[in-house]
């Protein structure tokens, strides 16, 4: 897995602290909604992608903020409206 064990993600309002808990909010997202989502741009620690899908408020363009720890995994994850 690419986050680190003590990762934490915002999202939507959410917290999400550790891999156990970020592997269940990933499924719970891929098999709530079908979307896809499109970088459109962004810089070293940010990517900014259009969000499509049969969610409520799509489309959307997120950000999404990348903290990484000394090895490389991400530590920190924000996501939320450009």
């Amino acid at each position: 897995m690419a986050f680190a064990a003590g990762a934490h993600v915002t999202d939507d309002g959410r917290d999400h602290h550790g891999r156990a808990a970020i592997r269940e909010w990933l499924g719970r997202t891929s098999a709530e909604f079908e979307y896809t989502s499109t970088p459109i741009g962004g810089d070293d620690t940010t990517v900014t992608c259009r969000v499509e899908g049969n969610f409520p408020g799509s489309p959307v363009d997120l950000d999404y903020r990348f903290g990484l720890d000394e090895s490389g995994r991400i530590s920190r994850l924000e996501i939320g409206v450009h």
